[in-house]
């Protein structure tokens, strides 16, 4: 047993979530692109000292700061739910680098229709990975389902993406920069609900204030997905409105005029730099074990929770990311 006290709480995060400072401080620390490049043994070695502590036993030597960084490397590749890890795309910590790639291509390969339905289709297989990945709950869902989920969603985004563009052929360049954006955040209101289609089915976990499962609940999964949605279109905002302005001005300068091979290159550098800020700040509008009160949820679950324990009057859920 090593001389770290065991009654620190790892399973919350580090810093205040009831403040939206503390949110932000935890998800700057999620969204880290840093933790794709560890290991598989490094991956391990933080699971098993987080497992151990949270089982009593504290690795000897281990400061509390070496345990927080420990949990946040296992937070970052581990469903909080399965325990599963999650395929490496579709970590938080992904997310910068990810997007930025393809929405600087989706904002630069705007014009033609063919780079559009192929942006489009790369963007939402992608979001269907992370939707997937950052599920709430841990209730399985088929392959057929997945299946049907992901081409719904993919065809919806590129069916919204094509049908905006036909709608500005005629209005300023400038509107035209916008259609990725109008269309990514359309497709967020399709892909998110239907690859967490499950939880619309069956409801995710709802807990008591110390953790203890309570039942499953549809209301809360709808809370949960509909905070996601505004987060993620959130999130795409600056990166998909900032660029395009600063963009549509530069391409009008002789510099990118005699060197037009940097407009996609800056594009992605741009959208980027919206991204290491956008991703964490708007991943934390909402507090990732998020509340409803009991008189909110279904007439079945709300008597089988009052008739286990009056006094609880909120319960607790993971909205997922």
């Amino acid at each position: 047993m090593g001389d770290l006290p065991l009654d620190i709480n790892i399973q919350e995060p580090r810093w205040d979530q009831s403040t939206f400072l503390g949110r932000a401080r935890h998800f700057f620390t999620v969204t880290d692109p840093r933790n794709l490049l560890l290991s598989g043994d490094q991956l391990e070695a933080s699971r098993n000292i987080v497992q151990n502590y949270r089982a009593g036993v504290a690795t000897p030597g281990l400061t509390e700061d070496q345990l927080w960084r420990a949990k946040y490397v296992y937070d970052s590749a581990f469903h909080p739910d399965t325990g599963e890890k999650v395929v490496l795309i579709g970590r938080m910590s992904a997310q910068v680098p990810m997007n930025m790639t393809i929405t600087g291509c989706m904002l630069t390969f705007y014009r033609k229709t063919p780079t559009v339905v192929f942006w489009q289709w790369v963007n939402q297989s992608f979001n269907a990975i992370v939707n997937y990945s950052n599920r709430s709950g841990d209730a399985p869902i088929t392959v057929r389902q997945l299946g049907t989920a992901y081409v719904s969603a993919t065809t919806g985004a590129v069916a919204t993406a094509l049908g905006l563009k036909s709608l500005t052929k005629h209005l300023p360049p400038l509107v035209g920069r916008f259609v990725p954006f109008a269309a990514v955040a359309a497709a967020n209101c399709i892909n998110i609900p239907l690859m967490r289609q499950r939880e619309l089915q069956v409801g995710i976990p709802v807990t008591d204030e110390a953790g203890q499962r309570l039942g499953h609940s549809v209301t809360a999964a709808k809370q949960g997905i509909f905070q996601v949605v505004i987060s993620r279109i959130g999130m795409a905002i600056p990166a998909m409105a900032i660029p395009p302005v600063i963009m549509n001005t530069l391409e009008k300068k002789d510099f990118l005029k005699r060197r037009p091979w940097l407009g996609a290159p800056l594009q992605v550098g741009l959208v980027g730099f919206c991204l290491v800020f956008a991703t964490p700040l708007c991943c934390a509008l909402f507090p990732q074990r998020s509340s409803i009160h009991v008189t909110r949820l279904e007439p079945e679950l709300r008597a089988e929770i009052q008739a286990q324990n009056p006094s609880i009057d909120v319960v607790y859920y993971n909205k997922g990311l």
